[in-house]
């Protein structure tokens, strides 16, 4: 009998994705540092594992659904840009914060969406049908995550956590543990979006200098250049259509 009947396929999808991602997690740290004393493998695919303790452990994984859902998808690199255009228009609260995760969230989706159709296919479709056990789903169905992370880390960042991990020395970028992709991954991600950012505050920096030397030469000492400047930044951002072009470069950037 099947548990898993949401009404949603794509909640589910993105449900069994990040519970793949937090078992693959503890197995390879577990087979890297040999420390670990208990088999997960073994344990979850033995007759005594009953299914409702499957569930059980299924549900727990939930309480860490936010920091993955930061930690292997395109939402980091997004919600940091969307925040840095905040700041360098100028408004402190506008759009409020719900609004920037809410955009940051469906153009996640946007972006994740082939590795979450290509994990469907591979994993959860043939796990549903009893094709293959829960562990082999959770090999399979990690991959095209993996995939996309490693096509947006740089080398020199998967090679500074390779060195810490004290792994041997993988024969290809598909044989590094996830644990050691995914915070290359993170910092790559950061380092992408504050490159973005930068280009992004050059044209308001530019009205801020204007406005202020504009003020400095007429005497108006009292009025704040900031104050000034920010009508005519909205209005920069408006007349070059700013959110699309943002949005678009975005969504470019992943591919």
């Amino acid at each position: 009998m099947n548990i898993f009947k949401p009404s949603s396929k794509k909640a589910v999808i993105l449900f069994l994705a990040f519970a793949f991602l937090f078992l693959m997690f503890d197995m390879s740290y577990a087979a890297a540092t040999n420390r670990a004393g208990l088999d997960i493998t073994s344990i979850m695919n033995s007759p005594g594992f009953s299914n409702s303790m499957q569930i059980t452990l299924t549900l727990a994984i939930l309480s860490l659904l936010p920091f993955l859902l930061i930690s292997i998808t395109s939402f980091l690199r997004i919600i940091i840009v969307l925040s840095m255009i905040r700041s360098a228009i100028g408004t402190a609260q506008v759009p409020p914060n719900s609004v920037l995760i809410g955009l940051a969230l469906f153009m996640t989706v946007y972006t994740m969406a082939p590795a979450i159709d290509e994990m469907n296919k591979t994993a959860v479709i043939p796990y549903n049908k009893g094709q293959m056990t829960q562990m082999k789903a959770f090999e399979v169905g990690i991959k095209p995550f993996q995939q996309f992370m490693l096509r947006q880390t740089r080398e020199r960042d998967l090679s500074l956590f390779v060195q810490f991990a004290k792994i041997p020395q993988p024969k290809s970028v598909n044989d590094v543990p996830i644990y050691v992709v995914i915070p290359a991954f993170m910092i790559s991600e950061m380092k992408t979006a504050f490159q973005i950012g930068f280009l992004l505050f050059i044209p308001f920096v530019i009205i801020d200098l204007v406005v202020a030397n504009i003020l400095l030469s007429l005497g108006m000492f009292m009025l704040s250049p900031v104050m000034v400047s920010l009508p005519f930044k909205i209005l920069l951002f408006v007349l070059s259509d700013g959110w699309n072009l943002i949005t678009k470069g975005l969504l470019m950037s992943f591919r």
